[in-house]
């Protein structure tokens, strides 16, 4: 499994900006995509590439978060969410 399609990395990169204060539009989402991505690492690899679906649906609505880092983190979050997503070697 290459970086870009590890599950748990998606999650963690969500989960970090749970710490940082970031804007509360931003942060509904953030928290949205990060209980789906937890809830993803435990799944079948086509169920994951759904739930990865639904995350870059939710991570596509956010502009930016009012803080440098978790933009960082955003933006490596989208990259993987969508890699699982159109994952099709089904790992």
């Amino acid at each position: 499994m290459s970086d870009t399609t590890d599950p748990t990395a998606l999650y963690e990169h969500l989960a970090a900006t749970a710490e940082l204060p970031v804007d509360r539009s931003a942060s509904r989402l953030l928290g949205e995509a990060e209980a789906v991505a937890d809830d993803l690492r435990d799944c079948e690899p086509a169920v994951q590439r759904q739930r990865a679906a639904v995350v870059v649906e939710l991570l596509e609505k956010i502009e930016e978060t009012g803080h440098s880092e978790a933009d960082e983190h955003l933006e490596c979050a989208r990259t993987l969410a969508s890699d699982l997503a159109d994952d099709s070697d089904g790992r």
